[in-house]
């Protein structure tokens, strides 16, 4: 890192944040910035949208485009358009196929936008094409797929068909259809302690939890899809079922945390990270429904969208105590995967917690 960036930082960092929520909004601005990680100024732009920017001035979508993707061999219409799943020196850019591209729709890009590149320049409509090119049926069952379903919600309608690069026809329904199938069988054993009344259901690595980010994502790709009335009545209570489920998972993750942090107190770290994630993903996955679908939560599911604020509030607070956003930097070297979820899913529970607040009238 320059002198002028480190000196930067420490500005941002420099006053204790007021309140739990100031503290994730820091942690997102402060180091989500950094421009040779574009997986992080991904994150940036999930909380702070197109206008998000690197700590050198530019635009984060200039600099993930323009500095990280990749254009292979052939006529530039037609060329396979690709980011590296990392850099050589291990930065995580795309681990998830088609992130940065449904990263660059959620934040409100649009299709028209250039990107200048080191060999001319692209559109995001580009993207979009070669996204629908590489598409594999096998993405609608894959916990991998769910960046590539939540792009092509906001791309396409009911009813709209594609081809991918082998020239088949993919039916954007079916390919949704099968994603809300896999949803369900995924919280099968949520739904099932739900209807047994069980205070809980123990996360072993099973469906959702076999998920990255515990299948939250994947409920967001779904639960997007669910904006235009003709899903929403083909699919009737299945996905009313699924938003019980997730409200269900609340409490019942919860409870096994807070156990957790009592028998494991040499994981605290860790484990209020994992919290904080949870909560933070969460509350933007149902922000991201009411707003994109128009649901309209019941007064128990406040409550329980209230609970979830809490719940992060508290982690945030006892993980900012153990001095890990502080400290991100160094953890960095004996541990990049933490670090890189200490800023991350600060993002993400700054976007998550933004979304829940009162809102001026318009």
């Amino acid at each position: 890192m320059s002198l002028a960036a480190s000196m930067l930082l420490g500005l941002l960092l420099a006053s204790p944040p007021a309140s739990p929520a100031q503290a994730l909004h820091a942690q997102c601005r402060a180091r989500a910035a950094d421009p040779g990680n574009p997986w992080a100024l991904a994150h940036g732009m999930d909380l702070d949208g197109k206008a998000f920017r690197a700590r050198d001035g530019r635009l984060a979508a200039d600099v993930i485009v323009g500095d990280f993707l990749h254009r292979a061999p052939g006529d530039a219409a037609s060329a396979d358009l690709f980011f590296d799943a990392r850099t050589a020196a291990g930065v995580p850019v795309e681990p998830h196929p088609a992130l940065q591209v449904k990263t660059l729709l959620v934040a409100g890009v649009p299709l028209s936008r250039r990107f200048p590149m080191r060999d001319g320049s692209v559109t995001l409509r580009a993207l979009v094409e070669d996204l629908k090119r590489d598409f594999r049926p096998a993405l609608a069952q894959s916990p991998d797929g769910a960046w590539t379903l939540d792009a092509l919600s906001h791309v396409l309608a009911p009813g709209d068909t594609f081809r991918d690069g082998a020239g088949d026809a993919v039916h954007i329904d079916a390919v949704m259809d099968s994603a809300l199938a896999t949803l369900e069988a995924a919280q099968a054993d949520l739904a099932a302690g739900m209807k047994a009344g069980a205070r809980e259901v123990p996360k072993r690595g099973q469906g959702i939890y076999a998920h990255p980010c515990g299948g939250l994502h994947w409920f967001q790709a779904v639960a997007s899809w669910a904006r235009f009335a003709s899903v929403r009545r083909a699919w009737g209570r299945r996905l009313d079922t699924q938003v019980e489920v997730l409200l269900y998972r609340l409490d019942s993750e919860a409870r096994q945390y807070e156990t957790a942090l009592s028998a494991e107190p040499a994981y605290r770290v860790r484990l209020l990270s994992q919290m904080v994630k949870f909560y933070g993903h969460l509350l933007e996955s149902l922000g991201r429904y009411r707003d994109e679908a128009g649901w309209r939560p019941t007064a128990a599911q406040t409550q329980a969208v209230q609970r979830a604020l809490t719940y992060l509030e508290r982690a945030t607070s006892r993980l900012e105590a153990t001095g890990a956003y502080r400290d991100t930097d160094s953890l960095a070297a004996s541990d990049p995967q933490l670090a890189w979820d200490l800023v991350g899913d600060a993002c993400h529970a700054a976007r998550g917690w933004d979304l829940w607040q009162p809102r001026a009238p318009k």
